[in-house]
């Protein structure tokens, strides 16, 4: 009788390992998906800082366009009045 016990207490041993096993196999799957997400997202986020440092420097080079011909505007608005 005690040996039968001791046989189901390792079978029922065997089935909790196998399970933890099986879980531990979906936690690296699990694991290795996030991996890709995190790099993907890393990559675009990485994609977005550079737009917007090409933006932040295409708005600086209209800006000191726009501040040219306002000064270019300026002198001739001052040179008709002298006039």
């Amino acid at each position: 009788m005690e040996q039968v016990n001791v046989v189901e207490h390792f079978m029922e041993l065997e089935n909790r390992i196998e399970s933890l096993i099986e879980t531990c196999k979906l936690f690296e799957i699990e694991i290795e998906e996030l991996k890709e997400q995190n790099q993907e997202l890393t990559q675009k986020l990485q994609e977005k800082v550079v737009v917007e440092q090409q933006h932040h420097e295409l708005k600086s080079v209209v800006r000191q366009k726009i501040d040219s011909l306002m000064g270019r505007l300026d002198e001739i608005s001052e040179n008709q009045q002298e006039n």
